[in-house]
């Protein structure tokens, strides 16, 4: 027997937190009858529905895509715009698959792709602190200040960002441009952009380059392999229990 509400979210239909939204607006129903208390608990013998829908026990399957850009980094898109899904379709991919995050319609890189909510939640969740490695192109001569600032962390609109690690990689005098190396473990939207907004050297171009180990090497723009069983259990142990910077796979700075 299992909480409904983590059954939902196991099922890819919403995050642990939105299911339980989803149960207290009196959206779900178990066995015809509609639950709208949290704490209830299921078996697989019950049937759930959710918004008229029959939750069905897919098998989770995960997928790690190199995102091109001029895609979106969900499951449809109102004004009819390429989604990253389009791509796993393309190839008979037929699960019920959702981004793991997101990323810019101009962002480049690691996306992870599944169906199981559990495993998104404790990804995305601030508290478990997965790093993400980005590759910027901003505008202007980025110098020491500027790294320390980013590194202290940058005030925005509404929060502090965490302190980050940054590295410049090199500048371009002529087009008056630099490149630089910045590890998260937040992803707030527009994160990255904003904080170099913040800092004065807007982003010209972004690529996410790893998430955690993770990267796209081998994989052209919208190419796609799902992850091996490894893989996804190092996540877990990551995502539950932080680890220092030794047990991460990035190229050191």
């Amino acid at each position: 027997m299992e909480r409904l509400q983590k059954v939902i979210a196991s099922s890819g239909v919403a995050s642990r937190r939105k299911s339980e939204e989803l149960i207290q607006e009196g959206r779900v129903s178990v066995n015809g009858q509609v639950v709208t208390e949290l704490g209830v608990k299921v078996s697989n013998k019950d049937e759930i529905v959710v918004d008229g829908l029959r939750i069905e026990n897919e098998q989770k399957v995960y997928f790690v895509i190199n995102k091109p850009s001029g895609c979106i980094s969900a499951v449809s898109d109102d004004l009819g715009r390429r989604v990253v899904l389009d791509y796993l379709r393309e190839k008979g991919i037929r699960e019920r698959v959702f981004p793991v995050g997101r990323l810019d319609y101009d962002t480049t890189g690691v996306l992870i792709l599944t169906n199981d909510g559990e495993f998104s939640n404790l990804l995305t969740h601030p508290k478990n602190e997965v790093d993400k490695v980005y590759l910027v192109r901003c505008e202007g001569i980025v110098n020491s200040s500027d790294l320390m600032k980013l590194k202290k962390g940058v005030r925005l609109e509404e929060y502090t960002s965490a302190p980050a690690k940054v590295a410049l990689l090199g500048v371009d005098k002529v087009n008056s441009s630099s490149q630089v190396r910045i590890i998260i473990h937040e992803g707030k939207y527009h994160q990255v952009k904003l904080m170099f907004e913040a800092i004065g050297h807007p982003v010209k171009k972004l690529r996410r380059e790893q998430y955690a180990f993770l990267n796209v090497v081998g994989l052209k723009p919208g190419e796609f392999r799902p992850l091996k069983i490894h893989e996804i259990k190092q996540l877990y142990v990551l995502a539950k229990h932080k680890k220092d910077d030794a047990n991460y796979h990035y190229r050191r700075f």
